[in-house]
């Protein structure tokens, strides 16, 4: 793992969801999982990794009767995000 860089970002998955949410202010769990591609339950096992680490929050409830699950980058979670780009534009120039 290369110095500086926030393991817990440092995995496609996890930044490919922390960079589309930069993008987008939230998201729902259909949305990533249509943006990255990823199984239904690889995208479970790393928003659980990302709101552990205090990254995003995520909020359930329900849209005409049927789940709806919404993930927001808190601002911890934005921090690490520039925090991570800084570093890896270390290495890059």
């Amino acid at each position: 793992m290369y110095k500086n860089l926030d393991p817990i970002l440092h995995t496609p998955l996890r930044l490919a969801i922390v960079s589309y949410l930069m993008a987008h202010s939230k998201g729902s769990f259909k949305e990533l999982k249509e943006n990255t591609k990823a199984t239904s339950g690889n995208i479970s096992v790393q928003l659980k990794k990302l709101e552990e680490a205090g990254y995003l929050r995520i909020e359930k409830s329900f849209l005409d009767n049927y789940p709806l699950t919404q993930v927001a980058l808190t601002k911890k979670g934005i921090k690490a995000f520039e925090n991570y780009v800084e570093a890896l534009k270390k290495y890059i120039f």
